[in-house]
Parts: structure tokens; sequence; C-alpha cells
């Protein structure tokens, strides 16, 4: 690039690079199989997505012809093919270290996992029993000739393809058959912790299910199709019903992918090429077991403590532990930061289900993005409703990939007497609200709930996300506002506490990074901490490069996408990019400036991504509390010393993994943040019997921040 050139990352390799961050961590040979196992599939989850919804609309782009450069000096077709290039250098990697260590080393600890190659001989008797009981009746092999055409295959699902040859006939002729996806991994009778991929037992005995023909040859295989949805938003009458059907026809977008056991034929590959007319350049041959995302469900059994990392329960917090008092006594008193997953999910819980059981209150408002499958959120819902308060639910049926299972929430809510809105006309409503009316002596009282991450029980005890309690009339009044702009026509409203997207999130921030480089060129002390998902938006970028350039010190802290270069002299010299990637999922946004010395302190739904400006509700929110900013900043020196799962950005767009230097120890952030709650609320963690695991932390005192 030239020396005035503002440099930008490219979105799908920057996505591929956080990907490579996840495969290190099932690389790692100090994590515990069980935990290096869940990185792998987790790996394998995030690449399926990535075919579904970024490689997808890139391969659409180059059929179109379309050959617009991004921001990164980069067409359509250049990125594709880097991406292609990318994956198959990834891949690789996953299935050598799933094959060769962490399945060896769980065989070494009594775990085993048997394929159709290696089926012991004493052990097809029981299978053979199992076969013919519980998949025999339920399977159906589907032949394929001129009479019965290629059968329609979902995508992210395992078929066994076979050949087969009748005596006397040389002609090949070839069947599949779906593997059931509910039993990937299948008990093996009389062996304990043993077990056999479906595939390799439907392939064991799957000459039972062609009589007269014999099985020549056999292979697994699946595909991965288009998962964008093509929604006409200002078309649809009844959006619920439209987005059902384009469910139905994700299922059937485009085979972008077909990944295939590499024992398999060139016979097999051209049938199946031909058939789902799919490219060479999107065929990958692979040995088994495929699908290894399926190896996710089966990290979390019980029963298997030893082979996965010590837990870190979480701790309650102290002040919303206090069961003496009602929840809404407790936040009346001062407003509540809640940790998760280090502290509980359930005082957001407690406060559904004490608003539920209250006749004090009036009504309930909610945002639904995603949520649980026994979702105890959703129960207390239904329950007010029963109880005859006013119960108002924003369920996003767009929110991806959990489209189904909202409509499936938002039908069961209507039932119980909800009032349901479905989101807004060409906007997702991705914003983490909770309002509560209630009626005290003073009068009508609003209790609100704000957050980083959805009201998803179980997400909670995976993703690091913040959550802010609070009685503040100032609050209530803006928060019901917004409720009323999403379920109803009202103007915009003017607002001193919360910032929305699409409103002004974006030129909020524009004006606090300029403020910032304001205070730089005085020569004041300016600085930006911000810690997301994500970052991609274009114009921030360039701000934060101004800004950079006049002085200010700005630390991100991204886990995913990062379309900004660091360290690039001219442009990015006094920034610092890091992403942690660690047990738990990153997934709080939070935003700290420095200010003139006041550091202020945000948290907000949004990260800075174009979509999350343009085409979302979001709410940011002030953290206005000194002893809970001093919680958030005391965080950021945490995050930014770890030194054991962090990984610094290069200018050049190359994560480095950061270790302890000679004589320095390690930090480990998550650790870090495990001790420091347990800590915090130190009189409820010895009551409830919380394990104290000692961790030194040494550099930066809490609470010192530079600049």
């Amino acid at each position: 690039m030239s020396a005035g050139e503002a440099p930008f990352l490219n979105r799908e390799a920057s996505w591929l690079a956080f990907n490579a961050r996840v495969l290190e961590e099932g690389l790692d040979p100090l994590r515990r199989p069980m935990d290096r196992l869940r990185f792998l599939a987790i790996f394998s989850s995030n690449l399926d997505e990535f075919f579904m919804i970024r490689l997808s609309g890139l391969w659409s782009q180059v059929r179109a012809g379309y050959a617009k450069e991004d921001a990164s000096r980069n067409a359509p077709g250049r990125a594709l093919a880097a991406c292609e290039e990318r994956v198959r250098a990834l891949v690789p990697v996953q299935m050598q270290a799933l094959r060769e260590q962490v399945l060896p080393q769980l065989e070494r600890s009594g775990v085993r996992f048997h394929d159709a190659a290696r089926l012991p001989p004493e052990l097809r008797p029981p299978l053979s029993r199992v076969f013919q009981e519980e998949f025999q009746p339920i399977l159906t092999p589907m032949a394929v000739d001129p009479g019965r055409p290629f059968p329609f295959l979902a995508g992210r699902q395992v078929y066994l393809l076979v050949e087969l040859r009748k005596e006397g006939d040389d002609k090949p002729r070839f069947a599949i058959v779906p593997i059931p996806s509910d039993r990937r991994f299948v008990a093996v009778p009389g062996r304990h912790r043993e077990f056999v991929y479906a595939e390799s037992l439907v392939q064991a005995f799957a000459h039972t299910l062609f009589s007269g023909f014999e099985l020549r040859a056999a292979a697994a295989f699946r595909i991965t199709r288009d998962g964008e949805l093509s929604i006409m938003e200002d078309e649809a009458v009844d959006l619920l019903s439209v987005i059902e059907g384009e469910l139905k026809k994700r299922d059937r977008g485009i085979p972008l992918r077909l990944e295939i056991e590499d024992h398999a034929s060139p016979a097999f590959i051209a049938f199946l090429a031909s058939h789902l007319e799919i490219e060479e350049r999107f065929i990958y041959r692979l040995p088994a077991p495929l699908q290894v995302s399926d190896f996710m469900g089966f990290t979390f059994r019980p029963g298997y403590d030893e082979l996965r990392a010590e837990p870190w329960p979480p701790v309650p917090e102290r002040s919303l532990a206090d069961t003496t008092r009602t929840i809404f006594d407790i936040v009346r008193e001062r407003d509540r930061l809640l940790h998760l997953p280090f502290e509980t999910f359930d005082p957001v819980v407690r406060l559904l289900d004490e608003a539920s059981r209250d006749p004090d209150v009036l009504a309930i408002k909610q945002t639904l993005y995603r949520t649980s499958g026994q979702s105890p959120v959703v129960a207390a819902l239904k329950r007010a409703a029963a109880a005859g308060k006013q119960v108002t639910v924003l369920v996003e049926l767009k929110a991806r990939f959990d489209e189904a299972q909202n409509i499936g929430w938002a039908r069961s809510l209507e039932d119980a007497g909800c009032y349901v809105v479905y989101g807004l006309v060409g906007m997702k409503i991705h914003c983490k609200m909770l309002l509560v009316v209630r009626r005290e002596a003073e009068g009508l009282r609003r209790y609100v709930h704000l957050s980083t991450g959805n009201y998803n029980d179980r997400t909670a005890q995976a993703y690091t996300d913040l959550g802010l309690f609070t009685a503040s009339p100032a609050f209530g009044r803006e928060v019901a506002e917004v409720f009323n702009l999403l379920t109803g026509y009202s103007e915009p409203p003017r607002m001193r506490k919360l910032v929305t997207s699409p409103l002004d999130l974006r030129q909020w921030f524009l004006d606090r990074i300029a403020r910032e480089a304001e205070r730089a060129r005085r020569g004041e002390p300016a600085e930006i901490r911000a810690k997301m998902n994500s970052l991609v938006d274009e114009q921030v970028i360039r701000a934060l490069y101004r800004a950079s350039g006049d002085g200010v010190r700005i630390d991100l802290l991204v886990r995913g996408v990062c379309c900004l270069c660091p360290g690039v002299a001219g442009h990015s010299e006094n920034i610092r990019v890091r992403s942690i990637i660690d047990r738990y999922l990153e997934h709080s946004r939070v935003f700290c400036f420095h200010a003139g010395g006041e550091r202020e302190v945000y948290l907000a739904s949004a990260d800075w991504m174009d979509r999350n400006f343009d085409r979302r509700v979001e709410v940011l929110f002030p953290v206005e509390d000194a002893d809970h900013r001093r919680v958030l900043l005391d965080a950021f020196e945490i995050w930014f010393a770890d030194n054991t799962t962090a990984r610094a950005l290069g200018p050049a767009g190359a994560w480095e993994r950061l270790r302890p230097a000679p004589g320095e120890p390690p930090r480990h952030a998550q650790r870090e943040l495990h001790e420091y709650h347990v800590e915090k609320n130190a009189s409820v963690a010895t009551a409830t019997g919380i394990k104290f695991i000692p961790v030194t932390r040494r550099g930066a005192a809490p609470g010192a921040h530079h600049g």
C-alpha cells in the first residue's frame, strides 16, 4: 500500500485467522483432552457457518461478476481464492490433531471411538444386534437410477454413499443412506466408554439393506449449503410465516462444500459432484470422522470430569444473593453489576421470577434474541402473563440459526397471553433490555436490566457478559421510550443516558474518539480502551487511525474479526490489539474513554460493525457507579496483562501468541477474573463452598491505568 493509504485487513481473512486461533487451543498439549476436543469441534462448527454465510456471499458476488475491491483492496474473486487456500491449510491440521493426538489421548484415558476401518471382530455380534434393533428399522436407503432421481440432501448431515453390484451385471449402482443425526456416537454394548460412529455402524452392516446385491464400497460424506435467508420484509404480511418459508429454502440452498472420506474412489466423487453440481474447488477429501462439530455435545457429557480442566464455579454476586430482601429492595438501594460467567445468572432469573409473582408488578417488557431450549426466562414470562400482568416480549425472529427456535418461543409466549412483537422491518432487534413496572408507595417505579449478552441461561455459563440492574428513574424512562419506539409509532426519543442504533450510535462513538484526539492535540492525557467481538466499521477505524496519529493511546480487545492494522507507521503506532481465546467465549462489549480523567465507562450490545450501526437496534449505556467503573477498569488491566491465552495482532495481520518473558510470571485473564470475583464476593463464596483458586497477580496494581 502507498505511504498515505489507510491500511485495512480483509474481513474474511481476519475471520479465518480468528478460527485459526480457536484451532490452536485444540492443538495445545497442555489442555485436557475433552477441552481440546471441544475446541476442535468449535473450529468445525465455525467453519460451517463461514461457508454458509461469508463464503456463500463471496461466491454469489463472483458468479454475478461483481469485482469491486473492498477497503483491504481485495475483490471478491481474490478474497474467495485466499479463503479457499487458507481453509485447505487449516483443515488437515485439525484432522491430524484429532486423529493422531486427541483421540489417542482419550483412548489412553479409557475413551475409545471405533470407525468402520478398525472395528474389532469381537464387537461385530453385539453391534449387529444394535444395528438390527435400533437402526435398520429407521434407515431409508435411496437408490439412484433413471427411475429414482438423486434425492434431496440436507446440509450439515452425514450420509453414506455405497456402490453395489448385482451378480452377472458389472454395471455399478449407487445408493445413499442418511445417517440418523440424533445418535452420532453409539455406545458399544458391554464396553464402558467405548463408542462407534453411527456411519461406521451403518457401513459395517449396510449389506443387509441391499438383499441380492454385493456391497463393493462405501464412504461417508456431507455437504454444506448456502445458509443466508432472503427476506423481503417490506412485502411481508406475516413476518413469522415468511421466515418459516425461508428456513425451508435454507435447507435447499446451493451446495458450497462437499466433504467426503479420503478413501472414496474417483467414481464416488464424480457421481456426487455431477449430481450436486459442485465444482472441484469445493470438494474436500478428509479422513474419518467427518462432521467433527458433533463432538461438541459429547464433551459436555457427565462423568468425564477428570478429562476436563478443573471447573471454576460461578459465585453469587454478594448483594444480589441476599434472600432476606426482595430483589426490588436491593436494586432500589443501588445499581448492581453482574459479570458472567464468573458470577451467576441467577439474579436475572430471580428478577423475572419475583416480578411474575409480585402482585404489585403491573408490566414486564423484554427483548429476546437468543435463549435456551428450557428457558427459565420464558417460563417466568409465561407465569407473569398467566397472573394477569401486561407482558410484552420482542422476539427477534431473524436471529441467525436460531430462527426456528425463536418462532417456537414466539408462538408459545403468545399462547400464554403475552403480547409478542416480531421485530422491525429491515432491522434486527439486538439490544438486551428488561423492564419491570411496579406499583409502590411513592407511585410507579421502573426496574431495569441492561446487558451485553442474551437472556440465555445456558450461554450465561460459557460466555463472558456484563449486566446492569438499576432503578434509576432516568434509565427507566429512557428504556420505556425505546420499548415504545419498537412496539408502536413514536418519534425517536431524545435521551441523556442511552445511545441507540441505528439512530446515533456510530456518530456518538466518532464524537468520543474525536474528543480524545482533541485532548491529545492539546497535550493532555488521552486514552481509549475498548472490548468487543468484531471491529469492521470503516468510519470508526479511520477515526481511530486519526486519533492514534494525534497521540491517543488506544487499546483494543477484539475476540474475532479485526480489519484494523495496529502498529503501522503513520497510521496506528499508538494502537494495540489483543485477542483472548479461552474456556469462556469473550462476548462482552466495554468502552472506556479517559475523558480528562473522568474515566467514562460504557457497556453495549453492539460491536463496531456496519450491521450494528446501520441495520440493528442496539443500546449503549453508561456505568455510573464508581465502584462498578473500578471493577471494569481493573478488568482491562487483567485482560491486557494476559500472557498465556492472549494473542497480539501485528501490522501485517498476523496474530502472535503472547508468552511470559524470562522471569515474568504467567498471567491468565479469565482465571484471574474468576479469582477477582471470588474475592469480591468472598462472604457469599465461603457460605456456598466456592473453591478459591490462588493466582499470583503481578505487574500493574488493580486500578492502575496508563495515560
